[in-house]
């Protein structure tokens, strides 16, 4: 039994806003936040759901907390040509992105932008291909270890398709993003990840033993003490952290 990507979630001050915006970005639906929605969100999140196949959904949850850090995890875009990417930026902008500099050289071919609350992610150039076929969410760029690659590629039954000097990588067999880890030096933390992986285990399967094999690949539980009632009820989310310490979330079986 391995539990799938079902959402990328996101920490919103304004869920609302954050949600039309990547809406415009990437042509995804917005759906009703209301629970009785065909793809309603239960916890009173908006969720977009993907036109293409990219293989998981994104929900965006409201909180109060201020973003201070550059988050670890990010998306990297995908341009077909040089008219493409400087389209992709211009619409970025027009929604409310912004340019902003995290370190990146004049020479570099992407193009580094935050979206209204301050989350980065980089459009790049034509000709990468790395992210060739990956579509146009290419990578989901994250600040992380090698073995927090290993245990995603164990956690998720994604195999690993690139293993080099301390740079990881995956990919769902069934294509759309890669998932990649750059290695050490690892970037300065804090608090909750606004960003976070939830996980779905299959239809009709104990939640339960799902947790205990994460727990025998190195991830542990969180506020462990809330979430056994959690696990009890069979209702709403257990939170966990892989072993970079990110959290993440293990939802009911779907």
């Amino acid at each position: 039994m391995t539990s799938h990507l079902h959402a990328l979630g996101f920490d919103a001050n304004d869920p609302s806003l954050l949600a039309r915006f990547w809406a415009g970005v990437l042509g995804w639906e917005m759906n009703d936040a209301s629970g009785d929605a065909p793809e309603g969100d239960p916890d009173g999140g908006i969720v977009l759901l993907p036109s293409d196949d990219t293989g998981f959904r994104l929900r965006f949850l409201p909180t109060q907390q201020k973003k201070t850090v550059q988050n670890p995890l990010h998306f990297d875009l995908t341009s077909t040509s040089l008219d493409d990417q400087r389209e992709v930026v211009a619409r970025a902008l027009a929604l409310g992105a912004r340019h902003i500099d995290v370190g990146q050289t004049p020479d570099d071919g992407h193009v580094v932008l935050a979206d209204p609350e301050g989350n980065e992610f980089c459009v790049i150039e034509p000709g990468n291909n790395f992210l060739a076929d990956c579509g146009f969410i290419g990578a989901l760029a994250c600040d992380g270890s090698q073995a927090v690659g290993y245990f995603w590629s164990e956690a998720l039954g994604w195999p690993l398709v690139w293993d080099q000097d301390e740079e990881t990588a995956i990919r769902s067999p069934h294509g759309g993003p890669k998932v990649t880890w750059g290695g050490p030096p690892l970037n300065p933390r804090d608090g909750r990840t606004r960003l976070r992986f939830e996980l779905a285990p299959p239809a009709r399967t104990d939640r339960q033993a799902e947790i205990d094999r994460l727990v025998s690949l190195g991830a542990t539980l969180v506020d462990t003490d809330t979430d056994m009632d959690v696990c009890k009820d069979g209702t709403g989310r257990v939170t966990m952290a892989d072993p970079d310490g990110n959290e993440f979330s293990v939802l009911t079986p779907r």
